[in-house]
């Protein structure tokens, strides 16, 4: 019996020392708000009361521009992910874009509530305080998502809809970043808001390109930094919690936007069959497959990408 006990408080003692070890090489602490606002916000950049929270975005080009592009980034993303595009696009264009609820600089939604209804609400009040009537909307992965169905309840406000590796038909990924897959974990979903290896975040950019090259160190420290930001580790295990499972992908088919559809070929997260989907399905839309491109052709491949856009706008 003695001896049982002597092995049972090696083990809690080793055990407490494997976590004490964890928790020192790869527990993070939140980064403070203006410390992370000193990095990632520029010139461009500013916050608007919407729902309670201080909303980050930036509203670049004309402002005599009736109709705004509006670009709305996906999961574990921010506003930065369209950097390129609105380089070139302001020149000529109205680009406006957010900080989605749960990500970058604005933080969790206060009632915590990730449905898609919630974020629909969410754009809808953002437009309405940036004082935007009528819009090209476009989103990424979720935010094409909440694009396409923003579209559908406010059919009136969006003047065409642009989709890039867009979520909403049922489907089974073939391959998922592995921090989708801690964080819906039992247990370690919990960890994770407190413990979150930077090499997590490494490897889950990697598996949405198809070019790991291109994934490079300062890229991966924003979208790693920008989990620190208060809230935010909480909101992605909330986010992944919701439901996906919904048939509101049968309404597809009554969109009547112009829209472009934008997919990369080697998209594993949202494969390109998806894209067929939409395809078959709205009857006013270009279809653009990018070769050797994964889930952020934005990203990924910001001039091939970009260009598929300027012919549909012009």
């Amino acid at each position: 019996m003695k001896h049982l006990k002597k092995i049972f408080k090696i083990l809690v003692l080793s055990l407490a020392l494997l976590v004490l070890a964890v928790v020192l090489l790869f527990g993070y602490s939140d980064i403070p708000l203006d410390e992370l606002k000193s990095r990632y916000t520029n010139e461009a950049s500013a916050f608007v009361d919407v729902d309670g929270m201080q909303v980050h975005y930036r509203d670049e080009g004309p402002k005599s521009d009736s109709i705004p592009i509006v670009l709305i980034h996906g999961t574990g993303s921010s506003l930065h992910t369209f950097d390129d595009w609105t380089t070139d696009l302001k020149s000529k264009h109205r680009v406006i874009r957010m900080d989605l609820p749960g990500y970058g600089l604005t933080g969790p939604f206060p009632n915590r509530d990730y449905s898609m209804e919630s974020y629909i609400d969410f754009i809808h009040d953002f437009l309405n305080a940036m004082n935007v009537d009528s819009c090209i909307l476009g989103g990424n992965s979720l935010g094409g998502g909440i694009s396409w169905r923003f579209t559908l309840e406010h059919p009136d406000t969006v003047d065409k809809l642009i989709l890039i590796d867009a979520s909403g038909y049922p489907v089974k990924a073939q391959s998922r970043p592995i921090a989708f897959q801690l964080a819906e974990i039992p247990i370690i979903k919990q960890i994770f808001t407190y413990i979150t290896p930077r090499s997590v975040a490494k490897s889950s950019i990697e598996n949405v390109y198809a070019d790991k090259s291109k994934v490079t160190e300062p890229l991966v420290d924003r979208y790693f930094e920008l989990t620190l930001r208060e809230g935010n580790r909480q909101a992605f295990v909330d986010r992944l919690a919701v439901d996906h499972q919904s048939d509101e992908y049968l309404n597809i088919p009554n969109i009547q936007q112009p829209t472009l559809i934008l997919w990369g070929e080697k998209d594993e997260l949202i494969p390109v069959a998806m894209a067929q989907n939409f395809y078959k399905d709205i009857p006013n839309n270009t279809l653009l497959i990018l070769k050797n491109v994964g889930h952020v052709p934005m990203e990924e491949a910001p001039d091939e990408s970009l260009e598929a856009v300027l012919l549909f706008l012009d």
